[in-house]
């Protein structure tokens, strides 16, 4: 009897774990901001998008293809020329999701890798062609028309291939080493052509000072020789009293002057 029973109990636990192993390949889950797209081993892959969530399938026949719907950023490096044959280092930065509905034609005629085969050639292209509209000097000046312009072509393209791109926006633009050498040289020469203005300008007004100082000066000495005219030497001798003046006042704050009196004997203790 013990026997019958180990043996009715393995057969169960056996049938429990097939059951299970069963149940378990018809299950699968779609995480959040994923949708499912269902390959049939005889239709082929289904219309239909499936949603968040777990779900049924038929086990060895059916098969759920996995697929992120956020948005999710790439960075696309491009070189390509100006209007004016100038060389343009160019980065793309692009937010993409592919269309929900359109999964299902996305895998069939792209593959689940569609953002490695679509993005790069589709972004080479649009910039080629924009960048090619402009000059490397409107390229800098007119940055954000140009910013503009892709976004606008680049959306429109891969509206066609089922992707939405929320952001396009450049985020590095550069020159080769022949362009920037020549914009430096341009600006060194605008600075050093400034300093000769400043330079030119500064010595007229100092041509000026001096045009000014002279006739300042011609002016006094016409007014001292119109007042010496008038007055005679009384204005000389007025100039030499106020010079003896000043002379007298300046000796009087040194400590090393002495005053005698004049005209009068003075004893001097002199040390022996």
């Amino acid at each position: 009897m013990a026997a019958k029973v180990f043996e009715s109990i393995g057969k169960l636990g056996l049938g429990l774990a097939v059951a299970g192993g069963v149940v378990n390949s018809a299950l699968y889950n779609v995480d959040a901001g994923h949708r499912a797209v269902i390959f049939d081993r005889f239709r082929g892959v289904q219309d239909v998008v499936v949603g968040e969530g777990t779900h049924f399938l038929i086990p060895w026949v059916q098969k759920p293809i996995i697929f992120d719907c956020r948005s999710r950023p790439r960075n696309v490096p491009v070189i390509t020329g100006s209007k004016d044959l100038q060389n343009v280092n160019i980065t793309l930065r692009i937010l993409f999701r592919p269309v929900t509905a359109q999964l299902p034609r996305i895998f069939t005629s792209i593959g689940e890798d569609y953002d490695e085969r679509v993005l790069p050639s589709i972004t080479t292209e649009i910039l080629k062609s924009v960048v090619a509209r402009f000059d490397a000097g409107e390229l800098i000046t007119q940055r954000e028309l140009v910013s503009r312009q892709v976004s606008e072509d680049l959306t429109e393209r891969a509206a066609t291939f089922g992707l939405i791109l929320d952001d396009v926006s450049l985020t590095h633009l550069t020159f080769g080493k022949e362009f920037t050498e020549a914009v430096e040289m341009k600006q060194v020469a605008q600075q050093e052509a400034e300093r000769a203005r400043f330079i030119v300008e500064k010595a007229e007004q100092q041509k000026k000072a001096a045009v000014i100082s002279a006739e300042g000066d011609s002016k006094a000495a016409e007014l001292i020789a119109n007042s010496l005219a008038t007055a005679g030497d009384g204005l000389i001798e007025l100039r030499k009293l106020e010079a003896a003046e000043d002379i007298a006042y300046q000796l009087s704050r040194s400590r090393n002057i002495t005053y005698l009196p004049s005209g009068q004997s003075v004893l001097l203790q002199l040390p022996q």
